[in-house]
């Protein structure tokens, strides 16, 4: 009849529905690749760089408070005759004039040292800075505890003497001068701890 459409079903054999491959085909999970994401490099070695400029300044403030309350250690006893005066400083010893060089030195050394410590922080790969750190901090160890270890034997004969070399104890008379200058010997070796743990800091991001 007219007006009436004859609908064709076409179904497709197993046959041909073998043949034909998928427009898509789904990926090999040997193509699949993981997406890994790299830690920045040298992240650790800036971490150690910022600590590293911490102990800088630590160590500033701990040599130039030792060279400091070093050079401004004087007392004067309070009874003197018309031609004597008991007066003792820091310069009468040549081992308490060395300590407050070497440890101005040092003070010095480690504010001038900075700008290096901060390329490391921009830079942490650079090697050059971080060998120059560990070379020169090496040598103010050495300074340092050189000043320190002689200014300290000074102090101990001055709290108990010699009796062999008949040193006789000064600290009795001159208390406040000795707990001065015993202050000022604790805060250099204060400054020797951070530089050496400013070289281990150095070992570690190198």
């Amino acid at each position: 009849m007219e007006g009436e459409s004859t609908a064709v079903n076409i179904t497709e054999t197993p046959k041909e529905r073998k043949g034909k491959a998928p427009l898509l085909a789904p990926p090999s999970s040997s193509t699949i690749k993981p997406i890994v994401q790299k830690a920045p490099k040298g992240g650790y070695k800036r971490g150690l760089a910022v600590f590293d400029v911490v102990l800088r300044l630590a160590g500033i403030g701990a040599a130039l408070g030792a060279a400091i309350a070093m050079g401004s250690t004087d007392q004067t006893l309070p009874f003197f005759t018309q031609f004597f005066q008991f007066k003792a400083q820091f310069d009468d010893l040549p081992a308490f004039t060395f300590f407050v060089i070497a440890n101005a030195i040092t003070a010095a050394y480690l504010a001038l040292s900075i700008p290096i410590s901060i390329v490391c922080i921009i830079r942490p790969q650079l090697v050059a800075p971080r060998v120059l750190l560990i070379f020169l901090d090496i040598v103010m160890v050495a300074l340092t505890t050189s000043a320190a270890g002689g200014a300290a034997s000074i102090v101990y004969l001055a709290h108990n003497g010699n009796s062999d070399a008949n040193w006789p104890a000064i600290c009795q008379q001159f208390n406040d001068f000795c707990q001065e200058v015993s202050g000022a010997v604790v805060a250099s070796f204060l400054a020797v701890v951070v530089l050496m743990c400013l070289i281990v800091l150095s070992a570690f991001s190198l």
